[in-house]
């Protein structure tokens, strides 16, 4: 342990002047470093070249990254890492790359195999993230992180400045910013057709992991009985300490607030991605939880709304998104929304409109002269209702076909050919949105947001809980890169 603290504490120590760090055998160029170890520009493979990649999580979503990326044909799996290496969801990986060295600890990986490796995939549960990310971009790796991008706001506000820092390429993985939506939008907004948004109604009610649980749980579960081949210390990393159970493990981990994000930081970074970006949202100056129910302060609700409010920007007009998660937590859809189920038990609302019984992952966006439906990922936007639609089909413009998918994307920006489509500046922000939005679930209070400080104003603990529960003893030093 105490190695590992010194290899980590000097990983962004300079060796003299400005100098060329060599890398290994198929990087193009080296980074280039200054005396304060500061990376001035990060190395870059050669297109020709593949990129040798390491894997940080193989199991489960981890492996479908693993395995998307080599699709690619572009990278190389060089290095395997998980904390349980012996569990049945890792097997396949670990027989389709018998030549990846494998590690059970992130640090020994980074210690012992650096030179093999040009990028960080991060494919672990999200309040494991940070680490991981800080440690390869001090040390001149590009990085690809699932979404959402950090457990807390800290955590995302320092992945942005460390990306600023050491110039590396980056990316969160919300997919859908590299297909049809992320392009339609862009165009959309750019020509005028989505403009003067003051409301977006975002939704995901399919069943949740904690659906169900008892929601007067005061304690964490515990299970004595670790399997054998799981690392627990190493599993819970920078949070505190406490006991094993399974609903720990293998996505599990969503449920809790000390490990996962919830529905809103599962599905958020699929749905509300675009328009966050394009319509330049930022930060939310209130989050306000207008219906929580099945509260309880260790996991997450069993349905809930909340309600993100921005300010104006520009000549953009303030706009709320509301956010609904909970299987009988289905929002009010527009008029001429489309064929949709509906549950004859329900009645209808003041308005006589009937309230659909079930709404996929999606969103609806109210701007000044049009309405638009559309769902989660890569899924491209429609014009309601139809009359509408029609009037407008021969205004709208050409709209451009991706050069990449999300994954070749990264792989590109790491040869230098590409800029990644989602990086922290991008998705930094966009995570934060969400880290506001579970502190006000957490504590089932509305939060006061000054945007310039970066700062809870109305309650102090929810302020506290933007830095969250600090650091286990030993692991403080990944706040310090």
């Amino acid at each position: 342990m105490t190695s590992r603290r010194k290899f980590i504490q000097k990983s962004a120590v300079a060796f003299g002047a400005l100098t060329i760090v060599p890398s290994h055998v198929l990087f193009a160029k080296g980074a280039v470093k200054d005396s304060a170890g500061k990376i001035i520009k990060a190395a870059v493979v050669a297109p020709s070249d593949k990129v040798n990649m390491a894997f940080c999580g193989i199991g489960n979503r981890g492996g479908q990254i693993l395995r998307s990326f080599n699709k690619t044909g572009m990278v190389n799996t060089t290095v395997l890492c998980d904390v349980d290496l012996g569990a049945r969801h890792t097997f396949q990986n670990l027989e389709d790359y018998p030549k990846a060295k494998q590690f059970q600890d992130f640090r020994e990986m980074f210690e012992k195999a650096e030179k093999d490796f040009d990028a960080v995939c991060v494919g672990t549960p999200d309040f494991s993230h940070f680490p991981i990310t800080i440690l390869a971009m001090s040390m001149g790796k590009h990085v690809y992180v699932e979404k959402p991008l950090t457990r807390t706001f800290n955590e995302s506000e320092l992945l942005i400045k460390a990306a600023k820092k050491y110039k590396v390429a980056t990316q969160m993985g919300n997919q859908g910013h590299s297909e049809g939506n992320y392009f339609q939008f862009k165009s959309w907004v750019e020509n005028g057709i989505i403009k003067d948004v003051t409301k977006i109604t975002a939704h995901m009610n399919g069943r949740r992991r904690w659906h169900g649980w008892d929601t007067n749980m005061s304690e964490f579960p515990n299970d004595p009985n670790i399997p054998e081949t799981l690392d627990w210390d190493i599993w819970l990393m920078t949070a505190k300490y406490h006991g094993y159970h399974k609903d720990f493990i293998n996505g599990q981990w969503r449920c809790w607030y000390e490990h996962g994000m919830g529905a809103l930081g599962d599905w958020g970074a699929h749905i509300i991605d675009t328009a966050h970006e394009f319509l330049d949202l930022g930060l939310p100056y209130e989050v306000d939880p207008l219906k929580i129910e099945g509260h309880n302060k260790l996991f997450f609700p069993q349905d809930s709304t909340l309600a993100f409010r921005f300010p104006k920007r520009k000549k953009m007009p303030a706009c709320t998104i509301t956010w609904y998660d909970g299987m009988n937590n289905i929002p009010q859809v527009p008029e001429g929304y489309g064929e949709l189920e509906v549950d004859p038990n329900i009645p209808p609302a003041s308005n006589g409109v009937m309230q659909p019984a079930k709404l996929g992952a999606g969103k609806e966006i109210y701007g000044k002269d049009l309405t638009f439906k559309g769902g989660s990922h890569g899924s491209t936007l429609s014009i309601i209702p139809s009359e509408a639609a029609k009037d407008m089909e021969s205004k709208l413009p050409e709209v451009q076909r991706s050069p990449s998918n999300h994954f070749e994307n990264f792989v590109k920006a790491a040869r230098g050919e590409e800029k990644t489509r989602s990086p922290f500046e991008i998705s930094g922000p966009l995570s934060q949105v969400f880290c506001l939005g579970t502190i006000a679930q957490r504590l089932n209070t509305k939060i006061e947001f000054d945007r310039k400080k970066k700062k809870i104003t109305n309650n102090k603990l929810a302020n506290e809980l933007l830095v969250g529960t600090p650091p286990r003893k030993g692991w403080e030093e990944f706040y310090k890169l």
